[in-house]
């Protein structure tokens, strides 16, 4: 099997480059709990790059504007109608903030304005390696009374021939997960494991 490799898309209009210890948190879970063999170090990819073709597994996030070029609207069309995967994170937890109205409006431009749907809680991906029988975690920056205030009981997805082509989130699970592997063991339970589901459903869906 080939290495996994965490991918971030970079993308002009915004602040791209959020949460840096959280991918490498992720990739130390994966080692941790499945068999499947990992890069250690994160890729960053321009999304108005064909790079971005070779990566069945991608991650966007950012608290400012998404407003795609032409060339990285058409790059993120092509990749997501062709297979590829993007999990995109809110990491204003906002849905009326700047990020979500802005990525969400982008979304229904390139996809239509009804592509992106909220999915069910007894979706496969909260149960395709751990089991969440609630839907997505909380998220603990959610309950901290910043952002929209809200405790967001779903995440939305654009599906492409049954699968999930986009997810989704306004949880900012990016910030959640965004600290030193290390300190995992002083936590009483690891709240990276539905970041192993979403890569796991990723590379097996």
């Amino acid at each position: 099997m080939q290495a996994f490799t965490f991918t971030r898309i970079q993308y002009d209009s915004g602040n791209w480059d959020t949460d840096p210890r959280m991918p490498a948190n992720l990739l130390h879970s994966l080692v941790e709990y499945t068999h499947i063999p990992v890069n250690q170090e994160e890729r960053v990819v321009s999304l108005s790059e064909d790079d971005i073709f070779t990566a069945p597994f991608t991650y966007l996030s950012g608290h400012r504007l998404v407003e795609f070029s032409k060339k990285e609207a058409d790059n993120f069309k092509r990749y997501v109608e062709n297979g590829g995967f993007v999990f995109a994170d809110d990491c204003n937890h906002d849905i009326d903030g700047l990020f979500a109205v802005s990525f969400e409006r982008q979304m229904a431009k390139l996809f239509g304005k009804d592509a992106l749907q909220k999915i069910p809680n007894d979706h496969e991906i909260y149960s395709c390696f751990f089991e969440f029988e609630d839907g997505p975690p909380t998220a603990s920056v959610e309950l901290n009374g910043w952002g929209d205030d809200l405790v967001h009981d779903y995440l939305k997805a654009i599906i492409i021939n049954g699968k999930i082509g986009v997810l989704y989130s306004n949880k900012d699970y990016g910030c959640e997960w965004d600290y030193d592997y290390r300190n995992k063991r002083w936590r009483a339970k690891d709240n990276t494991k539905f970041g192993v589901n979403i890569i796991v459903y990723a590379l097996t869906r």
